[in-house]
């Protein structure tokens, strides 16, 4: 047991942000919290960050019944609350939500299935007058791509 928990402890990366503040940054909430753990997180350049795929998620009832599989547009939308997290905490740019505003270039790769762990890493490639930006998005699942592409967001207010 113990040789189990050796082996977990130093598998598992450690979380720079938990969930509780992941939910003090992003505004998305069950169903929609595509985010469990954040393992990088610098604000204004770039962040990295886990989604666990679950047999328990509602879109599995339907998505496809007897073969589960996520589908791409949340696999993009966990990628794009990834995104998200590296304009929070930036001080000089205005309150408000951030949306998305376009996708460009998005390819998938590999099916997702519950059991999976998404890696998702994003960087910063451009902010417009702190109202418009524009991120690289990657998931990866045990090391293999699955989804990547360019994700742009505008501030509402």
């Amino acid at each position: 047991m113990s040789h189990l928990t050796v082996l977990a402890s130093t598998d598992t990366p450690s979380a720079v942000l938990n969930a509780e503040q992941i939910m003090g940054l992003l505004p998305h909430r069950y169903p929609f919290a595509l985010v469990d753990r954040v393992l990088e997180h610098v604000p204004g350049e770039r962040a990295v960050a886990i989604k666990n795929v679950t047999l328990n998620e509602p879109q599995f009832q339907g998505h496809f019944p007897g073969r589960p599989l996520m589908p791409g547009v949340l696999i993009v939308e966990a990628m794009a609350q990834v995104g998200g997290l590296i304009v929070t905490q930036m001080p000089d740019l205005p309150q408000g939500l951030f949306v998305f505003a376009g996708i460009d270039g998005v390819r998938f790769r590999r099916p997702v299935v519950p059991g999976d762990q998404l890696r998702i890493t994003c960087e910063l490639l451009s902010l417009k007058r702190k109202r418009f930006g524009k991120v690289k998005a990657e998931a990866t699942v045990d090391g293999q791509l699955v989804c990547s592409g360019e994700l742009m967001f505008s501030l509402v207010d």
